[in-house]
């Protein structure tokens, strides 16, 4: 298998070998000053205690918050806040490696996903007509029943990979042997980091990896050009 391309520059997208790796409200200004030396002591003291009589009637008048109203407010900021971090239904998503975001993995169309073949045997490969995807697409042709790959996991997979390019099938591991590798550790391209996370032992997964996850601008070998997108169908053999 050739080995990893060289590190991209900055902004490109490229890895492991081919194929896989604030005055308050109601308060008032007097329009003019009060002169209490020219009032009488007697109506002095009426008018202070006029005054402080007014004062606490409007303390006392003053409306109070409702025990509930602010767990009610922040039970509400605090459904809006989950209701926009949520992941959009009909989609999964997979932590980046190295602690990155979340990203969405779309399902693949039914109409253009590959065979599902037969485990333990080398699987057919379409290529989709029409132009290819944007995002990350994935589909389960086979569900595993083994263990579950998460990153830091060492796999070892069989895959077969076509490329949009050439419209056919370009390389496969079944014809030579499995491929291992560490999972979210970089070591072969994003798509996989990501694409293979939740796999179980036993299950064959397609990937249709645009170029942003696959080997960007650059081309590592024969069938793969610039900015290619790739579709890999991957069986997980074991997870250790």
């Amino acid at each position: 298998m050739p080995g990893r391309p060289e590190e991209p520059s900055v902004g490109s997208t490229a890895a492991a070998p081919v194929g896989p790796r604030g005055h308050r409200r109601g308060d008032r200004l007097l329009s003019r000053s009060v002169s209490f030396r020219l009032l009488h002591p007697r109506a002095v003291a009426l008018l202070i205690g006029a005054a402080g009589a007014l004062g606490l009637a409007a303390c006392s008048s003053s409306p109070s918050t409702p025990s509930g109203a602010s767990s009610s407010n922040t039970s509400s900021s605090s459904n809006a806040s989950n209701a926009s971090g949520s992941v959009a239904s009909g989609a999964t998503s997979t932590t980046a490696p190295g602690g990155g975001g979340l990203i969405a993995i779309a399902p693949i169309p039914p109409a253009d996903r590959s065979p599902v073949g037969t485990a333990g045997s080398a699987p057919t490969v379409t290529v989709p007509a029409g132009a290819p995807p944007k995002t990350l697409e994935s589909a389960d042709l086979i569900k595993g029943t083994g263990t579950a790959a998460a990153p830091g996991d060492n796999v070892k997979v069989q895959y077969v990979l076509a490329t949009y390019s050439s419209g056919k099938v370009i390389q496969s591991s079944w014809t030579s042997q499995p491929f291992t590798f560490t999972l979210g550790a970089g070591q072969v391209i994003p798509g996989w980091d990501k694409g293979v996370v939740g796999m179980k032992v036993g299950g064959r997964r397609e990937l249709i990896i645009p170029p942003s996850l696959g080997y960007g601008a650059s081309s590592p070998g024969a069938g793969i050009a610039p900015n290619d997108t790739l579709v890999f169908v991957i069986d997980l053999l074991q997870v250790s």
